[in-house]
């Protein structure tokens, strides 16, 4: 092992040796290099000659770049061109951390650590894998989930994906949950996503104790437990009655053997699909800043080790937009924009008449929702035939079909939802 490596560890195993045994093998071993390339390269910053990185550079000091793209991005050549640091732009992480304590006041004073930035939230969550899955190793995550953990968790690192229901009687299921902790020897690893790709349920307040205190319970068992918290979705939430804040804020001071990793971004938070940005940052209690700065050396050095480092256009086009005076109006007038859809699909699925064929799995929240089909029914063959006679696509699984009412117009969400009633009137008379 590298000797920058055992030096993290045992700064981690001195100040929460419960945090060093939720590490995998590869998140043990990595390390952020302090010496090498890296070290020279710093050292020779602002000499007058300084041949150590790996860019090109005019004669002037600037980045050498094509033209053509002068006249396409009004930013200063500094914050375009030269790699951005595997940590992420230092500025870009000041401000996301201080947005996480604007958005969760429940945080206080609780120290957290640093972001560093992902290349999204896909890349957020397969560097969490990265420093806490071994093969073999046990993913708790919800009965209804994105694919995309089954690839990341499962194809990429070996673990297991074990689910739990995710709703009972209307709600999010404890019980289950917890008889699924339960069942688990050793670390715990758990992922949480609210609001729930697909179903866009996020638990409402008088159910977020119950989950805490669910994962208390393994703790006071004396496991030690990192729970994954995927906010890709953070702050779209349409209910009164709903909790508005990261669970993060009620798991990142509950425990020393409890490890909660926020991973989150600008990705639907500011309606910026392509830029690709993501955030990792940690939390325990009794977390102090040099627990944190060895948890954000290993993950910088995953990310290099993975991809270098994440597009430095996109985090300062980020950046900059966050201090414009039009940033906050942009964000809340998109926000009306798809509570409006959220309520105009509610206001549809009222009608009894659906009944018949389909019924709405709890949502409040987020892009989604989801119907349950009748048993005499099959997702995929009415998904043929929404297609093919409707012109409406959707997303089926099982007998669920999933609709991103983020993704259509209020004037088209009445006839959204009766294409699928009669889809599967249609598919009933063919039988």
């Amino acid at each position: 092992m590298d000797p920058q490596a055992i030096n993290l560890n045992e700064t981690i195993q001195k100040l929460n040796k419960n945090v060093l045994g939720l590490l995998s093998d590869r998140g043990k071993n990595i390390f952020f290099p302090k010496l090498g390339i890296l070290s020279q390269s710093a050292q020779a910053k602002g000499k007058s000659i300084n041949a150590t990185i790996g860019e090109a550079i005019e004669d002037d000091g600037y980045s050498m770049h094509l033209s053509e793209f002068d006249k396409l991005i009004n930013l200063p050549l500094g914050s375009v061109f030269p790699y951005a640091p595997s940590f992420g732009k230092k500025e870009l992480r000041d401000s996301w951390k201080e947005f996480i304590y604007q958005k969760n006041p429940s945080l206080g004073t609780t120290p957290i650590s640093s972001p560093i930035v992902t290349c999204g939230i896909t890349h957020g969550i397969s560097i969490a894998s990265y420093l806490f899955v071994d093969e073999g190793d046990t993913v708790v995550i919800p009965d209804l989930f994105w694919e995309n953990y089954s690839l990341i968790f499962e194809n990429a690192y070996k673990g297991k994906v074990v689910t739990f229901p995710l709703f009972k009687d209307g709600g999010f299921n404890v019980e289950g949950f917890t008889e699924t902790l339960d069942a688990i020897k050793g670390k715990v690893i758990l992922l949480l996503n609210f609001p729930n790709n697909p179903t866009g349920y996020t638990p409402l307040k008088a159910e977020i104790a119950p989950i805490v205190n669910a994962i208390q319970q393994q703790a006071d068992k004396g496991k030690s437990v990192v729970a994954l918290i995927d906010d890709a979705y953070f702050g779209l939430v349409y209910e009164d009655d709903v909790y508005t804040e990261s669970i993060f804020t009620q798991l990142c001071n509950l425990d020393e053997k409890v490890l909660a990793v926020k991973l989150d971004g600008a990705t639907k938070e500011d309606y910026v699909w392509g830029f690709r940005v993501g955030f990792i940052s940690f939390g325990v209690k009794n977390g102090t800043a040099e627990l944190y700065e060895a948890l954000e050396n290993k993950t910088a050095g995953a990310v290099r080790g993975n991809i270098s480092n994440v597009s430095h256009l996109s985090q300062s086009l980020l950046y900059n937009a966050y201090f414009s005076a039009q940033y906050e109006a942009d964000k809340k007038e998109k926000f009306a924009t798809l509570k409006s859809r959220y309520q105009s699909i509610s206001k549809v699925l009222a009608d009894p008449k659906y009944l018949e064929v389909f019924a709405a799995l709890p949502y409040n929240s987020g892009y989604f929702m989801c119907v349950e089909l009748k048993d005499t029914l099959n997702a995929e063959a009415i998904r043929k035939i929404l297609l093919d006679k409707y012109s409406t696509g959707v997303i089926v699984f099982e007998n669920l079909i999933r609709i991103a009412f983020s993704a259509v117009p209020q004037s088209k969400i009445p006839q959204l939802i009766e294409n699928i009633y009669s889809a599967c009137k249609d598919y009933l008379n063919q039988k």
